[in-house]
């Protein structure tokens, strides 16, 4: 077996299993789910949420990386997936899956490590950014690799790429997954109020 054919952990094969019987097809691939699950060990004490619960293959790819200290917090709108992605962790009481807006995660707010994959990437970008913790990391995928800067998507400037990549309350880089996909990964700066600070 090589590197990438490795162990998939079982919550994810549960958890894609369920994506398969409600034909449910935005489930995260291995690649993000991999860098996920390094995210969250990099926090083995933290607040982690996603928004986007889907089916639960990225949440249980976070829970694969979850520390004994931390929680996991997640919220999909969709009722019946959330609920049957919700069975996949009945066992673990660090892991809550909401029903709802992805808004309400913010009672649950800040976040150590945030893998915004539905509501508020687009819509509320500022909020996104706004929910971290200091040092919290913030993971968006779904991106088309671009050789340009600013980067282009459809011929245009991909403003909310470059949303991300230039708020000044964020150091951010963009990461291949696939040679066709990337990722956004980036870290909230230290100071309180997101400014840059010395550097």
């Amino acid at each position: 077996m090589d590197m990438a054919e490795r162990a998939v952990p079982p919550r994810v094969v549960a958890a894609e299993r369920i994506a398969a019987e409600a034909a449910f097809k935005k489930s995260c691939i291995p690649q993000v789910g991999r860098l996920l699950s390094l995210a969250a060990a990099s926090k083995p004490c933290g607040t982690i949420a996603e928004s986007g619960t889907g089916s639960g293959v990225g949440t249980a790819w976070l829970h694969s990386g979850l520390g004994a200290g931390a929680r996991l917090v997640t919220v999909e709108r969709d009722e019946n997936l959330a609920r049957r992605a919700a069975g996949v962790f009945v066992d673990d009481k660090r892991v809550s899956i909401l029903t709802g807006d992805w808004r309400l995660l913010e009672q649950h707010a800040p976040f150590d490590v945030f893998f915004c994959d539905g509501g508020g990437k687009r819509d509320a970008p500022q909020r996104v950014v706004e929910l971290l913790a200091p040092g919290g990391l913030l993971i968006l995928d779904d991106f088309t690799p671009s050789p340009d800067w600013p980067p282009r998507y459809g011929g245009e400037v991909d403003e909310l790429r470059v949303f991300y990549l230039t708020h000044p309350a964020l150091h951010a880089t963009e990461i291949l997954t696939t040679p066709s996909s990337s990722a956004v990964v980036a870290t909230r700066r230290s100071q309180p109020d997101g400014s840059l600070g010395a550097e």
